[in-house]
């Protein structure tokens, strides 16, 4: 009877242990930042720019508010219900690198707003900076600036 009830404890004590190391994980994941940047329009992914017109017309075009889809937690619009079929069937083809942080500021260790007018894509990737200054000084040497920043990510959310 002994070996039963220590068996027993111990399986609670095990239990109770792994159900703390996950409430801990998840409050961790929840103290940091979102995996995607949000603070332009609140909740909406890229400022409410549609994340596919970058590629298909190479420009900035915002979204319909009619015409979204939601992923990652927030929600992301688009100006067709092409573009948002093509950006599901393949969202890490489409959407900003870094969340849509600017990636600069990524690179250097930390976050900072991802504006939707300052973008780049290289080597098939959307990257936002904070605004065409930083841009600017993040396209001097952008292989560094990306390895750099994909070095960082997603470590700078914390």
């Amino acid at each position: 009877m002994h070996t039963h009830n220590r068996s027993s404890l111990v399986f609670a004590v095990l239990a109770a242990a792994f159900l703390f190391a996950s409430l801990l994980a998840s409050h961790q994941v929840e103290a940091g930042k979102s995996m995607v940047f949000t603070g332009i329009v609140k909740g909406v992914a890229v400022g409410g720019y549609d994340p596919v017109a970058y590629f298909a017309i190479g420009k900035p075009l915002k979204g319909n508010k009619e015409i979204v889809a939601e992923k990652d937690g927030v929600v992301w619009r688009f100006s067709s219900q092409e573009n948002r079929a093509a950006f599901l069937a393949d969202p890490e083809k489409f959407a900003p690198r870094y969340g849509g942080y600017c990636a600069w500021a990524v690179g250097q260790g930390y976050t900072a707003k991802g504006d939707p007018q300052a973008w780049k894509i290289v080597d098939g990737k959307l990257y936002l900076n904070y605004d065409h200054d930083v841009q600017e000084t993040w396209s001097r040497n952008i292989p560094a600036n990306i390895s750099n920043a994909d070095a960082n990510w997603p470590k700078v959310l914390n």
